[in-house]
């Protein structure tokens, strides 16, 4: 199914790319009392989740964007609001995002959900029957591949997915924020990325080369270089492909949303996924006019977001 919805941003917020940049500078919101934990991967590496609430009933896993990590306000937002719905909550970082490096020379994807599903299994084996995956932009994408994926073989206790500001398409996505209008986001990711490669490299020079490292300031050279060869692709292109969510958006077998806005900087239109939506009963698509990329500003007396108040609605009315 697709449809639009009742998002409808403040006056002087409705431009995409303020949409999209306010809650990053602004936003500020208290972290509730959390459980760090660790666990580990099949390959010998670990994984550092943020653990809210131990009811063992109910629970979310929230899996953050490019470069992101458990303590972002859009995590802390999604975090509070589902706490105030009596959810528990297990906010995972992806390798390395934790604020301590991980032990392998790989580090993380787009398309990597292998490690969802760790951090999945570690929550069901935990007593969770009813858990609700929710994903940011990468985090998004790797939760609907993870489902697609997996199709009516993901487990039971996976009942719902819902996500927000998917580049469903890695590679039109990749392109756009090269370009000029992307810009200011490519100079920050990049500046991350960079940072975090001279770390693995500081940790473990025989794995990581930091040739050319210097002068990149593109996705796809970096992937090249990095991403593609770490994780097994053949370039920055191969990665994007298989990587992409797309491919198996009608393979779905559980209630899933995407909530991609029309203004979002991030995405062409190859990143709104209308046929998957139009042949898939259990995955519906929303394509609010406003919301830029993971933004959703509302300004209210609870403090939620509204894409915060939409997932709690989203997971409250489907099958449990």
């Amino acid at each position: 199914m697709q449809s639009t919805n009742d998002y409808n941003p403040p006056l002087f917020l409705r431009n995409a790319h303020i949409q999209t940049i306010w809650p990053s500078l602004f936003r500020r919101v208290d972290q509730p009392a959390f459980e760090r934990v660790r666990i580990l991967t099949p390959d010998d590496d670990f994984l550092d989740i943020d653990r809210y609430g131990n009811t063992g009933k109910r629970a979310v896993i929230i899996s953050h964007g490019l470069e992101g990590n458990s303590s972002r306000a859009y995590v802390l937002g999604m975090t509070r609001a589902f706490l105030s719905a009596s959810y528990d909550v297990f906010a995972w970082n992806f390798r390395g995002c934790s604020g301590e490096m991980n032990l392998k020379p790989r580090f993380y994807h787009s398309g990597d959900t292998g490690d969802l599903e760790t951090v999945a299994k570690y929550a069901i084996n935990e007593g969770y029957s009813d858990i609700t995956l929710i994903g940011f932009s990468m985090g998004g994408n790797m939760s609907l591949k993870y489902a697609g994926e997996q199709g009516d073989a993901l487990p039971d206790e996976i009942r719902r997915i819902c996500c927000f500001s998917v580049p469903c398409d890695l590679t039109s996505s990749a392109l756009k924020l090269a370009t000029a209008g992307g810009g200011i986001y490519m100079k920050r990711f990049m500046r991350m990325l960079k940072a975090k490669i001279r770390q693995k490299a500081a940790i473990m020079p025989d794995a990581i080369t930091l040739e050319g490292l210097d002068n990149m300031t593109t996705f796809e050279e970096f992937d090249n270089a990095y991403t593609a060869p770490l994780h097994g692709f053949k370039d920055a292109y191969d990665y994007w492909d298989r990587a992409s969510c797309k491919h198996v958006l009608t393979e779905i077998r559980r209630p899933a949303l995407l909530v991609n806005a029309l203004n979002d900087p991030f995405l062409t239109e190859a990143c709104y996924p209308y046929e998957a939506a139009s042949v898939n009963p259990y995955f519906r698509l929303e394509t609010p006019e406003h919301g830029g990329h993971s933004g959703f500003p509302l300004f209210n007396g609870n403090g939620l977001y509204w894409h915060e108040i939409r997932a709690v609605r989203f997971a409250e009315t489907q099958p449990g």
